[in-house]
């Protein structure tokens, strides 16, 4: 039986944008590939010959439906990578064809998790060797087959269901930017430094989830929003699912092995789990609680949180809300690249050329000089993104495809119609996209290599959701 609120919610009678059956399936597919290869997500070459942890794509399809009508859909996966790369939800809705008939390819969207330990998908961006591994490319095509197998089997799986949705608190994300007395910040610099003024900006320690159950009353799904990459072994060299991994073990030995488990990244370009200052402390600390590891303790904290919303979210389950999914393409500017950007760019790119070794940090330079002289050329093509939008009773979930600094996720939820929203990044190939203050601090993840968008682009960004989510309360 669904249980409604005591008092109406604050929203629910703002627009004339109907309740109606909500028919929900999801399904799990593993993406580890069976040989050697090689990881993305740092600057050398890292060969991973053995998993340590299986990586996953977990898909949720979503329909409103009156009687045999359907009113709107979408179809949503959450994916083990560093990034949704160029080309890769292309491959996965060419795959699906016509194999879901009736429904709207544009709007699937596939997100990344923001694992440093999982496959390359992108030929080309490293100097790897020709043998012995699975290229890029070939993992690209056979593991976009087994998303696209996956989200028909979710879609055929879909069936009247419900959903509820809260809140709670866990503090993983640490901003990762120290800055200096000299106005310059470096991503994980060292805090110990006398010249050491302060962390550049803020975190955001919101956990958003959903909750999905069956006709019967199971638990089928569930969408967990942290606004924190998950990076805690991005330095390793075995494919690994990172938190995620603990996190989907701790909740299904709970809430039974089937349970499909969505990862949704939050904007958090400028920020990780791991600390900048106190480790000796959390150390000491979780040596005295068992041993646990940094990764266990993650994964303790966003389970805990999920519970706690749990507690609250079960007294307003709905199989009735209204659902609306709106896709558009918005046209972002280019961050500006200076004479002085791309002189030093070139240095740095001739510098590089000619080792293989080097064929990261090649590409990274040249990139910024390709870019100057297409904009001063006037070649430059206007940049397209992707924007999905949705109204799921009264929260809201809005995509990107960036690694977008924290400021502006903020904005996004603190401007939003909705009573709780939900942001997901690297809902595509994803480069930096930094606040102002990022931006003249500079160091990595702020300079021009880092971005092509930059904090008037990502203002923008902010202004186009925001009216995007608002059109789904406006009253018609």
């Amino acid at each position: 039986m669904t249980i409604r609120p005591l008092l109406p919610l604050l929203l629910a009678a703002c627009t004339s944008l109907h309740a109606a059956q909500l028919h929900i399936g999801a399904t799990t597919i593993d993406i580890t590939p069976d040989e050697p290869v090689a990881l993305d997500g740092q600057r050398s070459i890292r060969i991973s010959k053995k998993p340590v942890t299986h990586i996953f794509a977990t898909v949720l399809a979503l329909e409103s439906r009156e009687g045999d009508a359907a009113l709107d859909q979408a179809i949503m996966v959450s994916c083990d990578l560093v990034a949704i790369r160029q080309g890769i939800l292309a491959k996965v809705r060419e795959k699906i064809g016509n194999r879901l008939p009736g429904f709207d390819l544009k709007k699937i969207f596939l997100n990344a998790t923001h694992t440093h330990t999982a496959p390359v998908t992108t030929d080309g961006k490293y100097a790897l060797p020709e043998t012995g591994i699975m290229q890029p490319g070939e993992y690209a095509e056979w593991m976009t087959a087994q998303v696209a197998d996956g989200i028909v089997t979710a879609w055929e799986k879909r069936r009247p269901g419900k959903v509820a949705w809260g809140q709670a608190q866990a503090v993983i994300a640490q901003n990762r930017r120290p800055y200096y007395a000299d106005g310059t910040a470096v991503m994980y610099g060292k805090p110990d430094s006398p010249n050491f003024r302060g962390i550049e900006s803020y975190e955001d320690h919101n956990l958003e989830v959903l909750y999905f159950w069956d006709a019967a009353d199971k638990l089928v799904a569930t969408v967990i929003n942290v606004a924190c990459p998950s990076q805690e072994v991005g330095g390793n060299s075995a494919i690994h699912a990172d938190f995620w991994d603990p996190v989907r073990a701790r909740l299904r030995e709970k809430h039974g092995k089937e349970l499909h488990v969505l990862a949704w990244t939050g904007a958090g370009g400028d920020v990780t789990s791991r600390l900048a200052y106190g480790r000796d402390a959390d150390e000491r600390m979780r040596k005295l609680r068992g041993g646990i590891s940094r990764l266990d303790e993650m994964a303790r904290r966003i389970t805990h949180a999920w519970e706690e919303a749990l507690e609250g979210a079960q007294h307003d389950i709905r199989d009735d809300v209204a659902f609306r999914h709106h896709v558009q393409d918005i046209d972002l500017p280019y961050r500006k690249v200076t004479i002085l950007e791309k002189a030093a760019a070139m240095t740095e790119s001739a510098k590089y050329k000619d080792d293989p070794k080097q064929k990261w940090n090649h590409g990274w330079n040249q990139r910024v000089v390709d870019r100057f002289e297409a904009q001063q050329a006037g070649t430059q093509p206007p940049y397209i993104m992707e924007l999905h939008a949705l109204r799921l009773g009264d929260i809201a979930i809005c995509t990107n495809e960036f690694e977008l600094y924290t400021d502006f996720g903020i904005q996004m939820k603190a401007r939003s119609p909705a009573i709780q929203t939900f942001v997901i990044q690297l809902a595509g190939p994803g480069t930096y996209l930094p606040s102002e203050r990022a931006m003249k601090h500079g160091g990595y993840g702020a300079v021009i290599q880092s971005s092509q968008i930059g904090p008037d682009g990502g203002q923008l960004l902010v202004e186009r959701t925001v009216e995007a989510l608002k059109s789904m309360w406006e009253k018609k």
